[in-house]
């Protein structure tokens, strides 16, 4: 969900629609529907808002909220991507694509029957705590509401992040949420600048349709194929995380992996491409064509920029090349203009929540989605919901168990890294390590029930 910026609140406010006995979602992508759907089992009354005319949220390709390219294909794998009450049609490819999964995302609203809770073209101008408990939620056409309780689902993949290089530029600039079809770069020199998956899928297209394609980075990542013996590369790791191998043995295994899919045409790593990391510490590249690319020359690896200068771009190396075209696939900034990041409880730039669900504090405000997994997403945030609704219903109960996780909450830190140590990046923020996360929030949601 794409939310509208906050504007100054009306000087005479409308009434408060009584809506005080609800939960109130903030979107209807991937995150606001598990959100929906673990409520709406527990028999938890809400409103799920949505700004646009239907669900999928990032997924909503012809929409301007969206992210996605035209190409856009999951780098999970389908098992390791659905959500576990939902499996994906048995005709899906094994990396379905952007249409499939704004597909099964629809089918997942109709199945559980959500779209009657949902409230399309309700976008949110702002909310505060209301007096006592609960929030105050104001929509874009004035109408204003008091809700039991927030549950913020607008993800964290649509405020783009922009670079600042000195200098200036003369070509045209896109960021990679803004591209969509290769067409822009028939026949031009392109640049595309960042590290993550969206800029390695960009390269490659690219060296399929620029007359020159430039990939900066400002180190080497470690690129895993897609495939590993005829088997998607997530699915031929989740054995070894399943019987416990330790961290060392997966990173020799992954090692042995990009070995043999790479070995024979990728012989010698330059000192540009070579990793400063060991596997796992960056969140995973997952490429079937990259490497190849580069190997070939059709696309060219500079390191990071330096300068912009006219109709040129100069790197950190000293090196200058034309550039008609610059593609920033420099990732997004958590945003959540519709409320003060006080009150999100914010910490070195970043909300700090339990689990990265639950306020320390509050027990009326709770965000779904906020993680970058190493795999997929969707059935992470359907065990996100699941706990949410269970402690929820526990505190209603006046339940023990619920009390003892609000104690957690309020002062435990888990670890949620799986033992591996990312880089410091804002990348990693919200860096999850699936297996060994998903594995927490099981065990919490066992004690709850």
């Amino acid at each position: 969900m794409h939310v509208s910026i906050a504007e100054p609140r009306p000087t005479h406010p409308t009434p408060i629609r009584g809506t005080a006995h609800k939960f109130c979602i903030l979107g209807a992508g991937s995150s606001g529907l598990a959100a929906a759907r673990n409520l709406q089992q527990c028999g938890i009354p809400f409103d799920c808002l949505e700004r646009e005319d239907e669900v999928g949220g990032n997924w909503h390709y012809d929409r301007p909220q969206s992210s996605v390219y035209g190409s856009t294909r999951m780098i999970s794998s389908k098992p390791l991507t659905e959500f576990p009450d939902f499996p994906m049609p048995a005709d899906y490819p094994d990396f379905p694509d952007r249409r499939q999964v704004w597909q099964y995302l629809r089918a997942y609203a109709e199945h559980f029957e959500l779209y009657s809770h949902i409230e399309f073209g309700a976008s949110v101008r702002w909310m505060e705590p209301a007096a006592g408990s609960g929030w105050i939620v104001t929509l874009a056409d004035g109408e204003r509401r008091r809700y039991h309780g927030v549950v913020i689902a607008n993800g964290h993949n649509w405020d783009p992040r922009w670079p600042v290089y000195p200098g200036r530029f003369d070509g045209e600039v896109l960021h990679s949420s803004e591209y969509k079809t290769p067409g822009v770069l028939a026949g031009r020199r392109a640049l595309v600048v960042g590290g993550g998956n969206s800029g390695f899928d960009i390269a490659s297209e690219s060296a399929q349709h620029a007359a020159a394609t430039f990939h900066s980075l400002r180190r080497g990542y470690r690129v895993l194929p897609r495939y590993h013996k005829d088997q998607p590369i997530d699915a031929a790791g989740e054995w070894m995380l399943r019987w416990r191998m330790p961290l060392w043995f997966r990173r020799l295994a992954a090692a042995r992996t990009c070995k043999l899919a790479w070995g024979a045409i990728w012989p010698r790593e330059t000192e540009l491409l070579r990793p400063d990391h060991r596997f796992f510490e960056t969140h995973p590249v997952i490429n079937g064509t990259w490497p190849i690319d580069v190997a070939s020359g059709r696309i060219v690896v500079r390191p990071d920029v330096k300068e912009l200068a006219g109709d040129a771009v100069v790197f950190a190396d000293g090196s200058r090349e034309r550039i008609d075209t610059i593609i920033f696939a420099t990732g997004y900034r958590a945003s959540f203009p519709f409320l003060r990041t006080a009150d999100l409880n914010w910490r070195d730039g970043r909300p700090a929540l339990y689990l990265n669900v639950f306020h320390p504090e509050r027990d009326d405000l709770f965000v779904i989605g906020l993680i970058q997994p190493d795999s997929g997403q969707f059935g992470l945030v359907h065990y996100q919901s699941a706990l949410l609704a269970a402690y929820l219903r526990g505190l209603d109960a006046g339940d023990a168990r619920a009390h003892r996780f609000r104690q957690t909450k309020a002062h435990d830190r888990p670890a949620i890294d799986g033992g591996v140590r990312y880089i410091e990046s804002p990348r990693h923020w919200f860096e999850v390590e699936h297996h060994s996360y998903r594995r927490t929030l099981e065990r919490w949601i066992k004690r709850l029930q």
